[in-house]
């Protein structure tokens, strides 16, 4: 269902995956730990900040050279 339109700076949840390089349900795993918040959007179809999702995103790559 990725035919939702979207503000600029955000990302849908598979937009979110994609560039975390994991699947839906880590998407799902990563708010549940309070590491990634909704930030619009629907239950059903939630929006992701961009800017989180880079932090995010330079967080994990960082752990991965270290």
């Amino acid at each position: 269902m990725e035919s939702q339109i979207i503000r600029p700076g955000y990302l849908t949840a598979h937009q979110t995956a994609s560039v975390l390089g994991i699947g839906l349900p880590g998407v799902r795993k990563l708010v549940e730990r309070g590491q990634l918040a909704h930030a619009g959007g629907t239950v059903g179809q939630p929006w992701y900040a961009a800017k989180a999702v880079a932090a995010l995103a330079a967080k994990r790559q960082a752990r991965k050279v270290a």
